[in-house]
């Protein structure tokens, strides 16, 4: 398997906020991490990068444990997107989305016509290479969003990592972003609030309550309207889509 999670704990103080998560990320798939606020997705998404180390547990990378790799041989295969995109300095979007290309480069090797083609295709396709030399700070909410994404790609990942990628999007660009994720020949693991979004282009879903995990599996086997009701706290109808054949959700008044 692409990332395997083995029995994760990980606390603030006496609080748990993962507690024994474990599963394991297929290569190539794109898995959906769902959850009410508090459930504990963001905190997973950081152990699963490396940003955090669990109390107990361990993360596997292709095998091998993550704590063991380095940080310098884990950017070269994992890339994390963070809900809040931010950066100190106000960069150009081209100098942003050049960023992730240093974990593939030595502190003496020049820049390459690889890297440049690497950088562009990310910018074309997340949608910002009509924006590339304006700057950080002049950009919406939804243009530092697609940004940051832009960086990811051009890190050329084996594995994504994304914390409510769509944050702060319009529709189209919310559609556009999953597509893409979907389309992308890698392994991603993405945290989504919106349930039929999820339910739309993930392969498997794992839900999570109060740090653990209640159940997992292809969209059709866990978006139910018992799962709504019990963990989502809604009342809802869920049917087949006549138009990409998964579970969509009916929310009642």
């Amino acid at each position: 398997m692409s990332i395997t999670a083995e029995n994760l704990i990980w606390r603030i103080g006496s609080k748990t906020i993962v507690d024994g998560v474990s599963f394991e990320a297929e290569p190539g798939r794109m898995l959906g991490l769902l959850g009410p606020n508090g459930s504990g997705k963001t905190s997973l998404l950081r152990l699963l990068a490396g940003l955090k180390s669990p109390q107990s547990g361990r993360v596997l990378l292709e095998g091998n444990e993550l704590k063991t790799l380095g940080a310098r041989a884990v950017a070269r295969r994992v890339a994390f997107v963070e809900q809040h995109a931010t950066t100190g300095a106000n960069l150009s979007v081209v100098d942003v989305v050049r960023l992730g290309r240093f974990p593939h480069r030595s502190w003496l090797s020049r820049w390459t016509h690889a890297d440049d083609r690497t950088v562009n295709e990310a910018l074309e396709r997340t949608g910002m290479e009509g924006r590339r030399n304006d700057r950080w700070q002049s950009l919406s909410g939804g243009e530092k969003q697609r940004t940051q994404i832009a960086r990811a790609l051009a890190q050329a990942p084996t594995e994504l990592i994304l914390d409510e990628p769509t944050n702060h999007l319009d529709i189209q660009h919310q559609i556009g972003v999953l597509k893409l994720v979907a389309s992308l020949p890698i392994t991603s693991v993405v945290a989504l609030h919106d349930l039929n979004h999820a339910a739309m282009f993930c392969d498997r879903l794992i839900v999570l309550q109060k740090g653990k995990i209640v159940t997992s599996g292809p969209p059709e086997a866990v978006i139910t309207e018992e799962l709504m009701r019990e963990v989502f706290a809604v009342e809802a109808r869920v049917e087949t889509s006549p138009h990409h054949r998964r579970p969509h959700i009916h929310y009642l008044r």
